[in-house]
């Protein structure tokens, strides 16, 4: 009996990953009809942690418009115009509309390094620079204007950057720079733009593929919630083909990345089966 329960416990874990599949999508909050950038470091950040959040926002039936703003080339090892390429066609197999949704920053003041930390003003330049023009003179006085801004939604790493690197810890100080600017001297009003970011989870369930599922519905199910028009915390939960979509924007895009320890990553990463993500509570600087 005992080979039996063992060769039965597959079975019973898959059918758990499809129920909860069809849980989450049916009665979590979605997000649509929004303008929504995804902000990362580096080309294969969009495949390797958020592809379960694009497969799920860039359904057609969701009216969501995403793109992706990568602010380094990954030039580490001098390979920064064949990561363009592949970031691109990776976005694309990830749903995203066109190539031209993909923008790819070249800069001195964001250099892929495991040891450096990027300014959190210039993060906050730049993003004020493509998706709020208006906040190039910053305003003395308080105003009673509505702040504006081209997009409705920026999603990227959380404080620890899922795996700790400083790049991805940057992107999380940024990006809050950036809301609280928008929202400076202008009282009564609140950002234009949601943050929601990405959860780090322990190293222990990082690594447990789609076993993790179960665990995460049910931690999303007792959480605070928020809903409306801002909702969180959001969920996305990949099915088997949208993993090996997945997958598939590593092996078939990020080939020059595809080194022996990324095979384990998307084999056994949770982050390659689910995302869950939460909305930032930021006030004016």
């Amino acid at each position: 009996m005992q080979w039996l329960a063992f060769a039965a416990f597959p079975v019973v874990a898959v059918v758990c990953w499809l129920y909860t599949v069809s849980v989450t999508r049916s009665r979590f909050p979605k997000l649509r009809n929004k303008r929504i950038c995804l902000l990362i470091a580096h080309p294969d950040d969009e495949a390797m942690f958020f592809a379960p959040t694009l497969l799920a926002l860039t359904e057609p039936s969701l009216g969501n418009h995403v793109k992706i703003l990568c602010l380094s080339s990954g030039d580490a090892d001098g390979l920064g115009e064949t990561r363009k390429k592949e970031l691109i066609k990776s976005g694309i197999s990830l749903g995203l509309r066109k190539e031209d949704d993909v923008f790819i920053v070249e800069s001195p003041e964001f250099q892929d390094s495991m040891t450096t930390t990027w300014d959190k003003t210039k993060i906050a330049g730049l993003l004020s620079s493509a998706f709020a023009p208006n906040l190039a003179n910053p305003m003395k006085n308080k105003s009673l204007d509505a702040p504006t801004a081209t997009i409705d939604v920026l999603i990227t790493f959380d404080k620890t950057g899922i795996s700790s690197h400083p790049n991805h810890i940057s992107l999380f100080h940024g990006a809050r720079h950036f809301i609280s600017q928008l929202i400076h001297n202008r009282p009564g009003w609140n950002s234009p733009v949601d943050m929601y970011t990405l959860t780090t989870v322990s190293v222990l369930r990082k690594y447990t593929s789609f076993f993790d599922a179960l665990l995460s519905m049910c931690v999303m199910i007792i959480s605070k919630k928020q809903l409306g028009d801002h909702p969180s915390p959001l969920i996305f939960l990949s099915g088997p083909p949208e993993v090996r979509t997945a997958q598939k924007a590593m092996t078939d895009a990020h080939k020059s990345q595809m080194k022996w320890f990324r095979w384990g990553w998307i084999g056994l990463s949770r982050y390659m089966v689910l995302n869950d993500l939460r909305l930032e509570k930021i006030t004016g600087s």
